[in-house]
């Protein structure tokens, strides 16, 4: 295992500082009505994202769900493209046509997210198997919530993962519900990380909510991967603060006081306590950090509105056929 360094606690710090601030923001211009669409926020679980990318290179590639901006900016994508798609521009990544759930940049290795429940697990399963057919020691990891366990793509992606021994982490975000629906509703065993062992894939359960706890389990998983030894499993238990999507059109069904709860827990909270304690951070010094993304992302909704829409005729640019 390799150490963290205090600049590496500092940059995970950074990273899930700018999740939490840029989704705040795109959850306030959501209710601004100046973003089209569905608004999918991870707000409270940042330290999944960004303590499994910290041990990936920029080769490395991921692959996300519907709730992806966390992904998409721990792996290094431009937050300034990011809001421009979310907010239709021709500057975003899409060039305004996919918005929030279809941010992609292979240049740092993100494959894309998608709508649809369990599908980035074939495509995540395909990249790995290209990796392991270029032998480069690339490595994949998909994110995916608690919901895509009860997908047929889940059990066939981890089967086809384990007898082909590919180079892939299977990152599951089990924020306890799909929509309102309980996951004690849907699972019939005690964690999600037991049906890796059908497949003889090693797993592991971890505190989604300490970023440390992820990193070092990530960073055995990534090490397996990387030699040649297969797939893993991780499964990170956290929650979602919000609702299933930003202005929802059905009730948030979740107890409050279960939400108080694991907001008590907030993840960033408690690392900025490790880092006063470890001195490695002190409160100014986090301040500055908060003042410099804050900056960043109020400079990137800027770039985003002065942004042209796209024209009517560029519906039938960049697609297969027409």
């Amino acid at each position: 295992m390799v150490p963290l360094t205090n600049e590496d606690v500092i940059n995970m710090y950074t990273k899930m500082l700018t999740v939490r601030r840029f989704e705040e923001r795109i959850a306030a211009e959501y209710e601004r009505g100046r973003i089209p669409g569905f608004i999918h926020s991870s707000i409270g679980q940042e330290a999944i994202a960004v303590g499994v990318c910290a041990n990936l290179k920029l080769e490395d590639r991921i692959v996300s769900n519907h709730r992806g901006h966390g992904h998409c900016i721990a792996k290094g994508a431009d937050i300034r493209r990011m809001m421009a798609e979310i907010h239709g521009r021709t500057t975003g990544y899409c060039k305004g046509k996919g918005g929030s759930m279809h941010i992609a940049d292979f240049s740092v290795g993100m494959l894309g997210a998608n709508g649809i429940v369990c599908a980035g697990l074939p495509i995540a399963t395909g990249a790995a198997l290209a990796a392991q057919l270029e032998n480069d020691q690339r490595v994949v990891v998909v994110f995916f919530g608690d919901g895509a366990s009860n997908e047929g793509e889940f059990h066939e992606c981890l089967n086809l993962a384990a007898i082909w021994k590919l180079p892939i982490v299977f990152a599951c975000e089990n924020n306890h519900y799909g929509a309102n629906t309980p996951i004690g509703r849907v699972l019939p065993s005690s964690s999600i990380a037991e049906r890796a062992g059908a497949y003889s894939i090693p797993a592991m359960i971890v505190d989604g909510n300490d970023v440390f706890a992820v990193h070092e389990a990530a960073q055995e998983a990534v090490s397996r991967a990387r030699s040649g030894s297969g797939p893993s499993f991780l499964e990170c238990k956290t929650y979602r603060w919000h609702h299933h999507f930003e202005g929802g059109y059905f009730p948030d069904l979740r107890p409050k006081d279960e939400i108080d709860d694991w907001k008590e827990r907030c993840p960033i909270k408690r690392l900025e306590q490790r880092l006063e304690e470890g001195a490695i951070l002190d409160r100014e010094g986090q301040k500055e950090i908060n003042a410099r993304i804050m900056a960043q992302v109020e400079e990137a909704v800027t770039f985003a509105v002065n942004s042209p829409y796209p024209d009517p005729e560029d519906a039938l640019k960049g697609v297969f056929s027409d």
